[in-house]
């Protein structure tokens, strides 16, 4: 589904956080696409994969879709950057950021852009995946706040990288229209900071192929805020599941498997 219009941003219904519930079905569900055999969602041109964890998480949740993924025949591995704080444990000032950034001043800075730090991070460390996998173009996929650092990276990397993958992943307003708003607010980051850098960032256009899955019923992450309205080639694809479980759930999965096989 490729978006038409700009519905408005907004966090998710707190009310419907009990949907986020669903994502235990799918942690059980997902035994069985692992043991059975691939069919026809083997790959048709192995890739080399990054997979990026959500906020709060680190490369032991993305582990069974990295199984799945290297079942199919592609390489696939975990950011190696331990767990994802968003960035809040990097000591940093903002003169520490990469130029493409352009932060604008701020009177008391209280590290709102951390996650652009861990962007510069896992930016530095894609390029060594990249030399070390013999120079072939990196698909990334990201979930959630993995799929904000994912898209980044291809920012700035578009020669190395050709395709990303989001789950759930907020592409506007950073973390202001997400559940997380109150962990940011909390430690006293001006939100509306943060989310005029990140429109900021679009000034410069994602080369790679995106494909942003989201959930309308996602009780994490306002399902607006997922809506990319600048990048040339992205397809929008939803699914009715909970966001907690996006990582898990095996017609995510199939979604994904359909995605890397596509020739157009």
């Amino acid at each position: 589904m490729t978006a038409s219009r700009k519905p408005a941003l907004r966090g998710p219904d707190g009310a419907h956080a009990w949907r986020e519930s669903r994502a235990l079905l799918d942690a059980g569900r997902m035994v069985l696409p692992l043991l059975l055999p691939v069919g026809k969602a083997r790959a048709t041109r192995p890739r080399n994969i990054i997979v990026m964890p959500g906020f709060g998480a680190d490369d032991r949740a993305t582990w069974p879709l990295r199984r799945y993924l290297r079942k199919l025949g592609h390489h696939a591995e975990g950011w190696g950057l331990g767990l994802n704080r968003a960035g809040v444990d990097i000591r940093h000032t903002l003169s520490d950021l990469s130029p493409g950034w352009a932060a604008e001043p701020i009177a008391h800075y209280r590290n709102e852009a951390s996650v652009p730090m861990l962007c510069d991070r896992m930016v530095a460390r894609a390029r060594l995946r990249h030399d070390d996998l013999g120079g072939t173009p990196l698909t990334l996929i990201g979930w959630s706040l993995g799929g904000v650092v994912a898209r980044e990276v291809a920012r700035d990397l578009p020669d190395l990288v050709e395709e990303v993958i989001t789950l759930g992943t907020p592409v506007q307003g950073g973390p202001k229209y997400t559940r997380a708003a109150a962990f940011f607010r909390g430690r006293g980051m001006d939100l509306d900071w943060i989310e005029r850098g990140v429109a900021q960032r679009e000034s410069t256009p994602i080369r790679a192929r995106i494909t942003a899955i989201a959930s309308p019923t996602d009780a994490v992450v306002g399902h607006a805020a997922t809506f990319d309205h600048h990048s040339p080639d992205v397809r929008h694809v939803d699914i009715d599941a909970s966001h907690l479980g996006l990582c898990f759930n095996p017609s995510v999965w199939k979604l994904i498997a359909d995605t890397l096989n596509r020739t157009t």
